[in-house]
């Protein structure tokens, strides 16, 4: 299949080889999925091996939750660097083997120190993925497509989300089904997966991973990043696979007018200092900060005590949230559907201002003690505000804003504020629900988006339709 654009998104002559495209954007975005899993996959374990390993205080429970999010900035935090010196493919494949080896280990640990040990080992994954799947599509997509291919990476993880919940209900729900009746099964299930049920939650991600390992083994280097290092004929190679020759002169010619002779090589966290670098990474720090402390996350890991305090039983909760993750794959594609239509910006504020009156709704609710179905509707709606802006919208801009030379090291250090972001929103959710109550802790989230609509209207520029090195020149120049 061909598809006819251009390098700057134009649509003047160039053919691109689109099914080789979206190929190769697929398998980086396997650690999307994996990362959507692995993510995930702890909140509906998380009853269960708590009790398995008697945790009962809340600062133990907060632990065991975001023990990962540590592994995912060290992930984040090392990527950048290694990205520029290594490459990206090569960083790839190291993240899908950590996947596998990590959600094994984590499954299987007898001790609750070793199974925070190998939670903090796949968080590395997790913080490895992050920055490489979006950073790669970014640099082998073409303007035009790009907004897509990126948000594809979200989709991949939605989908991991959506499978780790499916796979938890069918566990902890479905299986083992034995008993004369209800009670009897109920008392089994319970048994079955405090012992041994959690332990394959985290197991099956192993079959995703061996895909990924193999895929990322099949994909061409980011030809940005050979560019960058000196080797532009094996760059020209990969973009003339993408569009053919003509494709690939051109984009190897305007990349090169982006990196001197001088920048090659490996960058320095410090040149992200310089005053046009570092209004431009304070801009990717805060979109990944907003996309954490808009309390979305909260839902996710903390679905099964949302959910029970709002009266739901056990079975109910985990098809509940199984709910979420369906809602959260639809308004996925509707936002794949539009970011190169609609465009960045207004996604992001209608996804701001979308959060922000849910997370009052669901405050509401609590606050006058509603149960049931009104506080899983409203957790909808901020799911699916969620769905179509923050979650692949900032992941697109992360990817495009930064200039050539530094992106590996700017998309690290943004992406190490996103993690450090999640790791005290996951922390201190129990924290807050116990000291201001549910409803102030979601008004609370509702707050920080409403500031986040404020920052976007003012300095998030509109990135469609621009080939990164147009947006570098319109940024830094």
């Amino acid at each position: 299949m061909m598809m006819a654009t251009s390098a700057d998104g134009s649509g003047a002559g160039v053919q691109l080889n689109a099914r080789y495209l979206w190929a190769i954007s697929l398998v980086a975005a396997l650690g999307g999925l994996l990362f959507g899993y692995d993510w995930v996959v702890i909140g509906g374990a998380k009853p269960f091996f708590e009790k398995h390993f008697q945790l009962t205080s809340e600062a133990l429970v907060g632990w065991a939750n975001s023990c990962a999010l540590l592994g995912c900035l060290l992930g984040s935090l090392v990527t950048g660097g290694l990205s520029d010196k290594l490459g990206r493919k090569k960083l790839l494949l190291v993240a899908a083997f950590l996947f596998g080896v990590s959600s094994v280990l984590t499954g299987w640990a007898s001790t609750f120190n070793g199974f925070v040990v190998w939670r903090i080992l796949g968080g590395v994954a997790i913080g490895m993925a992050s920055n490489l799947s979006p950073m790669y599509i970014a640099e082998v997509a073409p303007a035009n497509l790009r907004g897509r291919l990126v948000a594809m990476n979200q989709l991949t993880i939605v989908i991991g989300i959506l499978a780790a919940q499916i796979v938890n209900w069918l566990i902890a729900v479905k299986l083992p089904h034995a008993g004369a009746d209800a009670a009897a099964i109920e008392s089994i299930r319970q048994s079955w997966n405090v012992e041994s049920g959690w332990r394959w939650m985290f197991t099956a991600v192993v079959a995703p991973s061996l895909l990924f390992l193999l895929g990322a083994a099949w994909i061409p280097e980011s030809p940005r990043w050979l560019v960058k290092n000196g080797r532009v004929e094996e760059a020209r190679q990969v973009l003339a696979t993408i569009g053919g020759e003509r494709h690939a002169d051109t984009a190897v010619a305007e990349i090169q007018t982006t990196i001197t002779r001088t920048e090659t090589g490996q960058v320095r966290f410090a040149d992200l200092l310089e005053p046009r670098m570092l209004k431009i990474l304070l801009v990717g720090m805060i979109l990944a900060v907003l996309q954490q402390w808009s309390g979305i996350n909260s839902i996710f890991n903390y679905a099964e005590e949302i959910y029970r305090s709002a009266g739901y039983g056990i079975s109910d909760i985990m098809f509940n949230i199984v709910i979420t993750g369906l809602i959260n794959l639809v308004f996925t594609l509707l936002a794949i559907g539009t970011v190169d239509h609609f465009g960045r910006r207004k996604l992001m504020l209608i996804g701001c201002a979308g959060i922000g009156f849910s997370h009052i709704l669901i405050g509401v609710a609590y606050a006058m003690e509603l149960k049931g179905l009104s506080v899983l509707v409203f957790t909808l709606c901020a799911l699916g505000c969620y769905g179509m802006s923050l979650a692949p919208v900032t992941w697109v801009l992360i990817a495009e804003i930064f200039p050539n030379r530094i992106r590996g090291a700017a998309i690290s250090v943004a992406v190490s504020a996103l993690w450090i972001a999640c790791f005290l929103l996951t922390y201190l959710f129990p924290i807050l629900r116990g000291a201001i109550g549910m409803s102030k802790t979601f008004w609370l989230y509702a707050g920080i988006c409403f500031a986040g609509f404020v920052f976007v209207y003012f300095r998030v520029p509109e990135t469609k339709g621009k080939t990164l090195e147009q947006i570098e020149r319109e940024l830094v120049d």
